[in-house]
């Protein structure tokens, strides 16, 4: 990239171009001591060429990570069969968070801080179910929809009948929840987005939405038995559950696969490396498929519903630029095509099962702009 600016600057003052066509942003200040040439420019490159290959991603194969969560999380053998030894009482919990993670690429912080209002929570429609993820929760405020597929929502909605009802009533005994200082309530459930903060000052209304992670550990929502967290994951005391519990998680993991000789390890941005992986190609094999079946004409229409798969995966992600997303690409193009043809098997959940109607599009929910607290 600097040399196609240095050549770009010479044919700027040749004239045969009229201005550097290459995005430019300050130049950093050099450190103390630094000699600075009197011919030194004051702008560089914004930019870079992403497709040297000079980042290399982790990621795992469908099958990999199969076997690295069953080990490492669910306590299962080598062999594939529950280990007797095996003692982790909250072996579903960390699976789900797991399996939502490698098939949604949240990162960290992100999935750790929905709450039971934004997760899909019903089966009815099958497919894929979709999610606003608000922007004050997710990194650079990449406020976008998350697709869940029908077999994770199966999961979550396991978790929330079963081993988190469980622990919120063990709090409620315990009194935890009516402990918390400075707590922010939900009074309504039918009216979610309204939160009200209890204060000397007497009450005073904001917006779920407008939450950040820190505040949200403090929110409680009004039920018929008492007061329960909203967060969606809580830990054994019925508190949500922190981003650095999780990378416990994820560490413990790790240590029981290599007493169980399966030389595999992962963390949680290798899951979000591992879903945006296999989507891109999975919807790049569907993709090429479909057009190979069309006319001219169907392809144009076909390409301006369903777009660039590179480009939906870049806004699964949250990222900005269509750039950083590239690394994804070559980590396909790396893969002999024996290995890509079979990278997703056919249990992965296809998009093209979920309608049209249903996946809409990208647009910010009509709730996010118009509602606000009276």
């Amino acid at each position: 990239m600097s040399l196609v600016n240095q050549f770009y600057e010479w044919a700027v003052r040749q004239r045969y171009v009229a201005a550097v066509p290459i995005p430019h942003r300050a130049r950093r200040p050099a450190p103390m001591g630094s000699v600075v040439r009197a011919f030194t420019p004051s702008t560089v490159p914004a930019t870079y060429a992403h497709d040297e290959n000079g980042e290399r991603i982790e990621w795992m194969p469908p099958a990999t990570y199969r076997l690295w969560r069953d080990v490492g999380l669910r306590g299962y053998g080598p062999d594939g069969l529950p280990s007797d030894r095996f003692r982790g009482r909250w072996a579903a919990r960390n699976a789900t968070f797991s399996d939502l993670m490698v098939r949604r690429g949240l990162r960290l912080t992100e999935q750790a801080s929905v709450t039971v209002f934004e997760i899909p929570t019903s089966t009815a429609l099958g497919g894929y179910q979709r999610f606003w993820l608000p922007g004050v929760i997710a990194k650079n405020f990449s406020a976008r929809w998350v697709y869940v597929p029908h077999s994770t929502v199966q999961e979550v909605i396991a978790y929330v009948e079963w081993d988190r009802a469980d622990v919120v009533e063990q709090a409620r005994a315990a009194g935890r929840y009516q402990r918390i200082r400075r707590p922010l309530v939900i009074a309504d459930p039918s009216r979610p987005h309204v939160v009200h903060r209890l204060s000397a000052g007497g009450v005073h209304r904001m917006r779920l939405q407008d939450l950040s992670p820190v505040e949200r550990r403090r929110l409680l929502r009004e039920t018929e038995d008492s007061l329960e967290p909203t967060m969606l994951w809580l830990n054994e005391n019925g508190l949500p559950m922190s981003v650095s519990g999780w990378q416990a998680v994820f560490s413990t993991a790790n240590e029981r696969c290599h007493k169980a000789d399966v030389l595999v390890e992962a963390h949680a941005h290798l899951l979000r490396h591992t879903f945006a992986v296999v989507t891109l190609e999975q919807l790049q094999r569907a993709h090429i498929a479909q057009l190979a079946e069309l006319s001219p004409q169907q392809r144009g229409h076909y390409a301006r519903i369903f777009g660039d798969p590179l480009d939906w995966v870049r806004r699964r992600l949250g990222h900005r630029s269509i750039l950083t997303t590239l690394i994804y690409l070559h980590a396909l193009q790396e893969l002999e095509m024996e290995t890509r043809m079979a990278l997703v098997p056919d249990t992965w959940d296809d998009p093209r099962d979920t309608p049209l109607n249903q996946l809409g599009d990208d647009a910010v929910p009509a709730a996010a702009d118009q509602e606000a607290v009276r």
